[in-house]
């Protein structure tokens, strides 16, 4: 479904990812590891069009989606939940659940029996403000909110940070349940290198803005000299 083929991004003269490449296949996980500074967070921004490639090939489903304006990927079926959990802290669950199905008609409400069923605590709180929900609440939000677009990828960057090791599990068995049951195909960057190998069917490992490791996460885990260099177990 997704293929990054010498991909070259920078912030200024500063080089974020040199020539990387990689694919996800269709009804996949693929995790994405390695230390802060490696370049994970600019590889989701550089395929969401966030900020510009400089050279090489994205491609979504054979289509090369480079430079492509946000609202046209979406539409083609890309959703991107960004570090940070951002959703809008004024307006009530609902209020945030229906902005991201709002592209779709009408008024932004199909999906949100879905988006329901898969986290119950936001429907328990639909009429509070984003603003007075906990961290992992918030994280249940914000990916509810890319769901409401009913995405055919999804693009997350590190929904575990800053919860609570019951919650964090939560989030990893959610999402592995999502490509189970309904196909979803989801790049998944993470700092829990081990959380994200238990649920991914692939993982690549960048090391300052290039590809080091390509493999199934059952080698990765096994490779010692790997892990301690740059996944932290």
């Amino acid at each position: 479904m997704l293929r990054v083929d010498g991909l070259q991004a920078s912030y200024g003269p500063v080089r974020a990812l040199d020539d990387v490449s990689f694919e996800v296949v269709a009804g996949s996980l693929t995790a994405v590891l390695g230390a802060n500074g490696a370049g994970k967070t600019s590889l989701l921004r550089a395929i969401s069009g966030l900020i510009p490639a400089r050279a090489g090939r994205i491609e979504f489903d054979g289509a090369d989606i480079a430079g492509m304006p946000v609202e046209r990927l979406v539409r083609l079926g890309v959703a991107h939940v960004p570090e940070g959990r951002g959703v809008i802290g004024e307006l009530g669950v609902e209020e945030n659940l229906r902005l991201g199905g709002l592209w779709r008609g009408s008024g932004g409400r199909d999906g949100l029996g879905d988006v329901y069923d898969l986290f119950p605590r936001l429907e328990e709180r639909r009429a509070q403000p984003a603003s007075t929900l906990s961290g992992g609440e918030r994280q249940m939000l914000a990916i509810g909110r890319a769901l409401m677009a009913r995405p055919r990828l999804l693009l997350l960057d590190e929904p575990s940070l800053g919860l609570a090791p019951r919650l964090a599990a939560q989030i990893m068995r959610t999402l592995r349940d999502l490509r189970d049951r309904t196909g979803l195909t989801v790049l998944l960057v993470e700092q829990n290198a081990k959380a994200a190998l238990s649920v991914a069917n692939r993982a690549i490992v960048l090391s300052l803005g290039r590809v080091v490791a390509d493999d199934e996460p059952e080698a990765l885990a096994g490779d010692e000299t790997l892990r301690h260099a740059y996944l932290g177990f």
